[in-house]
C-alpha cells in the first residue's frame, strides 16, 4: 500500500490557495477542472515532499461546509484493488462505492472518515461481483 493524499474541500479556492501557497509554503503540483462534475481540484505538497499531498476539492456550486463535509477522504493505492475489497469485506466491511471500474472504490473507518481506494497503474478489467454492485449510503 502506498498513502496518495488527504482531500479538503473548500468554498473559496483562491482564498484557501491564498493561506496553504503563500502563507503556510505548500506548492501547487497540478489543478484539474471538471466541467461536467462542476469542480476543481488543486494538488499541494510541501517543497521538496511531492510524495504527501493535500488535494483541495472546490465544489463550483455553492454549498455550506459543515458536518464533516470539508473533509472528504483518506486515498491509498493498492496492488489489487478486488483482493483488498475482497479482503475487506470479508472482515465485514461494507464496500460504499464498489470497484465497478477496476480503479476506484470507497469504504469508512469505523470512525466515519471515508477511504478511497486506488487500483496501482492501470484498472482491472471489469468483473463480477464488483461490476454489478451498487454504492451503499455515503462515501
Amino acid at each position: 500500500m502506498k498513502y496518495l493524499h488527504t482531500m479538503v474541500r473548500v468554498s473559496d479556492l483562491e482564498e484557501s490557495l491564498h493561506f496553504y501557497v503563500n502563507q503556510l509554503g505548500l506548492e501547487e503540483l497540478r489543478r484539474v477542472d471538471v466541467e461536467a462534475g462542476r469542480f476543481t481540484l488543486v494538488f499541494l505538497a510541501a517543497p521538496g515532499d511531492s510524495e504527501a499531498q493535500v488535494e483541495l476539492t472546490h465544489n463550483w456550486d455553492p454549498e455550506k461546509l459543515e458536518g464533516g463535509r470539508n473533509f472528504g477522504h483518506l486515498a491509498y493505492q493498492v496492488d489489487d484493488l478486488y483482493a483488498k475489497c475482497q479482503q475487506l469485506q470479508d472482515a465485514g466491511v461494507t464496500i460504499l462505492r464498489p470497484p465497478r471500474d477496476g480503479y476506484m472504490a470507497f469504504v469508512r473507518s469505523p470512525d466515519g472518515i471515508s477511504i478511497e481506494l486506488l487500483q496501482k497503474g492501470k484498472p482491472l478489467a471489469p468483473a463480477e461481483p464488483w461490476k454489478s454492485m451498487s454504492n451503499v449510503g455515503e462515501w
